[in-house]
């Protein structure tokens, strides 16, 4: 299990659009038609990655609870399925149904969506404010596959409750920590 850290995106940067496929409900979905009224979290998983596969329960959960406080969650997956079939967007498909996913579950085929967000690792987790800047970036909690702390969810939690109480975020965030997203060989 490789440990790949975040990149920390710059806070305050602008959220780059994207229009790509939602596995869920085969149609193509936009940021701007995503965004969330209060905010919008951008969640860079998969299907495979141990480190998302602990925290499944745990963001569906918060997807319930913050969907319906304004803050929209979209989860894409950027995995090269070539190498990882297991990521493939018909199983993003079942694993969304299985996970109780309650937000979308994007493919990002070309992989260029990755790349514009720099995001480096399953889960990476991108906290934008209602007008699509960066304001969190980092890691759900302090929970690792196999350490024994609990996955909470606190420290995005946490980000997500002074968005929504008009809060200062405090900019000492820690970065997430998971699989490297699987790059298409361009060789």
């Amino acid at each position: 299990m490789a440990r790949t850290l975040s990149n920390m995106l710059p806070l305050g940067t602008k959220a780059p659009s994207f229009t790509l496929h939602d596995t869920v409900t085969d149609k193509s979905r936009t940021l701007e038609e995503l965004k969330g009224e209060n905010g919008t979290l951008i969640m860079f998983i998969c299907n495979h990655c141990p480190f998302v596969i602990h925290v499944n329960p745990e963001i569906s959960k918060m997807g319930r609870a913050y969907q319906g406080k304004g803050i929209n969650f979209i989860a894409i997956s950027s995995n090269d399925i070539v190498n990882y079939p297991q990521d493939a967007p018909h199983l993003m498909k079942l694993k969304a149904k299985e996970a109780e996913y309650s937000f979308p579950y994007l493919y990002d085929e070309s992989q260029e969506v990755a790349k514009a967000y720099d995001a480096a690792c399953t889960p990476d987790f991108y906290l934008f404010d209602a007008t699509l800047e960066l304001v969190y970036r980092g890691q759900l909690d302090d929970s690792r596959p196999g350490n024994g702390i609990p996955v909470t969810g606190s420290d995005l939690r946490g980000a997500m409750n002074s968005l929504l109480n008009s809060e200062a975020i405090s900019a000492n965030q820690k970065p997430s920590i998971g699989c490297n997203i699987k790059w298409i060989d361009t060789i």
